[in-house]
């Protein structure tokens, strides 16, 4: 089965308005019924919906558009292009509603007490908070320490289970990596001796 073109409905507004093609050739392309095809050439039909191009959308060639136009029986083949999407949440910063912004100090404290091997740096990360808060609650210096409550970050929605896990495992490589350095100097050491 051949697939269907993304906004079916406009880009067949978008054909019936600036091609020549039959209503046959767009409905077969948009994997919609010829009738509304009919309807919306009489403007009965996907009145206010305004026409999505195919070919600057990249599903539609206007050579393969012209190739159609000449012959009727020839139906209009969809570009099949493999597109890529790409996970870009890391570089968006996820917007935090001003109700949850006071549970980031709770967050970094329960993160602090139940992953401890976790950097300051890593945990202002990942709560999104400074380095600077994330060290004085460490240190019990906060300017409102005593009112914290320790809260889980992932239950609150701050980030993903999947980030605590990740870097979780960077700070248990990291503390494997430190080590395997005492024990190399630890040995170096010894050998000198």
């Amino acid at each position: 089965m051949s697939k269907a073109p993304l906004m079916p409905m406009a880009t067949a507004v978008w054909l019936v308005e600036n091609t020549s093609l039959t209503f046959k050739q767009i409905a077969d392309f948009c994997k919609i019924h010829e009738v509304e095809v009919q309807g919306i050439a009489d403007g009965e039909v996907a009145k206010g919906i305004v026409g999505y191009n195919p070919v600057i959308s990249g599903q539609l060639s206007q050579e393969e558009i012209k190739l159609s136009s000449v012959d009727e029986n020839r139906p209009l083949n969809i570009t099949d292009l493999e597109v890529e999407v790409r996970e870009s949440a890391s570089k968006i910063k996820k917007y935090i509603p001003l109700s949850k912004r006071q549970d980031k100090p709770d967050s970094a404290l329960w993160l602090l007490k139940n992953h401890s091997i976790l950097k300051d740096s890593q945990i202002a990360k990942l709560v999104g908070i400074t380095k600077n808060s994330v060290s004085s609650i460490r240190n019990k210096s906060y300017w409102n320490f005593n009112s914290l409550n320790p809260k889980d970050p992932v239950a609150m929605g701050l980030f993903t289970q999947k980030d605590l896990m990740a870097a979780i495992e960077k700070a248990e490589r990291r503390i494997s990596k430190e080590k395997k350095d005492k024990e190399k100097i630890k040995l170096s050491s010894n050998n000198e001796n």
